[in-house]
């Protein structure tokens, strides 16, 4: 997160240098390409490695049981079983994600799924950047709408190094190109293992508008240059 287009390739970690500092805080000297994981299309996580550096890709191949979310709120609305969409918004491109708790005020990029079939993450160039995988749902249509965002870089944290301080009840803004403003309330914060992430509960498709807000977590694997978890943060349009 994964979340943009056209990872920027970070330095490969220096052998022998000291592990990360404690979370939240600047992870100098690191490779840092681990954005949200969103495991779309053929629901591959992306880990956010430097493929470039030589880094491996992260083990994890969700199961195909797994859909890509509906790219139009009507199919959405049809969702589980065809019930009918609680309250939703028309279709509209997401343009910039305010989550006043936690000092979030930034621009949207659009996400691509990558050649490998995962999600590519935002260019790690840019801190303050999230982006949304463009060809799924958008954010406060029905369905699930997915929002990236890098936790740090090799410099300084980036958009989402407080997203673990969201609790539920916690309300965040995405404003959208059509001039309308989607307000969500937070149902949910967990952190999973990479490994053994759960596909089928994150990426889903629903009936309601939901959101998942995704970057990494856990502690910096110097070995495979990435983190060993994902920061879900599950919520709805209210």
């Amino acid at each position: 997160m994964a979340v943009p287009p056209s990872s920027a390739p970070s330095p490969s970690d220096p052998a022998g240098e000291p592990p990360p500092a404690e979370e939240g805080r600047s992870r100098t000297g690191l490779t840092m390409i681990c954005a949200a994981a969103a495991a779309l299309l053929a629901l591959n996580l992306f880990g956010g490695n430097d493929t470039s550096s030589g880094a491996p890709s992260p083990p994890h191949a969700p199961p195909a049981a797994g859909s890509l979310p509906a790219a139009s709120g009507a199919g959405a609305a049809q969702a589980d079983g065809g019930a009918p969409a609680g309250k939703h918004l028309p279709r509209s491109r997401p343009v910039r994600l305010l989550i006043p708790k936690i000092a979030v005020d930034a621009p949207f990029t659009d996400l691509a799924i990558g050649a490998d079939g995962r999600l590519e993450p935002p260019p790690a160039a840019d801190v303050n950047l999230v982006g949304w995988h463009a060809a799924g749902v958008s954010p406060g249509e029905a369905g699930t709408a997915i929002i990236a965002g890098h936790v740090d870089t090799k410099t300084s944290p980036a958009v989402f190094a407080g997203l673990s301080g969201l609790t539920k009840g916690d309300g965040f803004q995405v404003l959208r190109a059509d001039g309308s403003k989607a307000s969500f309330r937070v149902d949910d914060v967990e952190t999973f293992d990479k490994a053994d992430f759960p596909d089928e509960r994150v990426y889903a498709d629903t009936a309601q508008a939901q959101v998942r807000l995704i970057t990494c977590a856990g502690n910096y694997d110097r070995r495979v240059k990435d983190y060993t978890d994902n920061l879900v943060v599950f919520a709805h349009l209210v």
